[in-house]
């Protein structure tokens, strides 16, 4: 199959919306919701973060948790639940759990940054990505290894994260050889200390070998100025409205 990597690609700098901006004053509580997303991009936000688990039933919703109660109050385990049973609980006591379906029929000209939460919620997203043509519009992730695995040897033409085993495999002077993002904090634990993984000679490294830096979760004004001086490719944020801001006063600010 050909290779039809997409927007995600690009050379323009990508800022993203984490849930929607969790941390925004009108998403406060309902994060991953329609609403939240909608917010968004009414800031002019075109890249929105989610996740992603399945129902018991094999269908594809947009939450974080694997637990229902931090967002929901309902202390259940999502994917014991059909999406029937979903659909009766709403976020923050105000927004529905929408499926990934939604997401891409309400935003069709939106760009995704998917998070496997779940592993059989691999196939489904594969068959959602194909069955809405959204190939040039995803960059797929997980926790996972062998999910991401997976899901390349399925949809090679859509551009994946490195696994949060690459990513620590840079704490050690390592470059993974899969994954054309890398998609990571700026630090990561070690024992019981802390490396710093994104440094400019870190971001010199992986873009050498033609491969994008996104850093995750930055909310602080300083921190994004920092990581854009050091060339970052992108920056996923609670606080799109703090990156809106950042990117505007230096002339970066893109709605494209």
């Amino acid at each position: 199959m050909s290779v039809v990597y997409g927007d995600y690609l690009s050379p323009a700098f990508i800022a993203m919306a984490h849930r929607g901006g969790s941390l925004l004053t009108a998403n406060l509580g309902i994060e991953n919701t329609v609403r939240a997303f909608e917010n968004a991009v009414d800031l002019g936000y075109t890249y929105l973060e989610t996740d992603v688990h399945a129902t018991s039933d094999g269908q594809l919703v947009a939450f974080h948790d694997p637990n229902l109660e931090r967002v929901t109050g309902y202390d259940s385990n999502l994917h014991d639940l059909t999406l029937s049973e979903v659909e009766e609980l709403l976020v923050g006591d105000r927004e529905p759990i929408p499926t990934l379906d939604e997401l891409f029929e309400t935003f069709p000209h939106a760009n995704f940054n998917i998070d496997i939460k779940h592993a059989p919620a691999m196939e489904p997203l594969a068959e959602a990505i194909r069955r809405h043509g959204a190939e040039r519009r995803v960059c797929v992730g997980s926790f996972s290894r062998q999910c991401l695995r997976r899901f390349r040897a399925r949809m090679p033409e859509v551009p994946t994260s490195v696994s949060t085993v690459g990513v620590a495999a840079l704490a050690f002077g390592q470059m993974p050889p899969n994954g054309q993002v890398f998609q990571m904090p700026m630090s990561y634990p070690v024992g019981p200390v802390s490396v710093d993984l994104v440094t400019p000679r870190t971001i010199e490294r992986i873009h050498a070998t033609g491969r994008k830096v996104h850093v995750w979760t930055v909310d602080d004004q300083t921190a994004m100025h920092q990581l854009i001086d050091w060339g970052v490719d992108g920056i996923i944020t609670d606080r799109p409205d703090s990156l809106k801001d950042v990117l505007s006063a230096r002339g970066m600010w893109s709605t494209r």
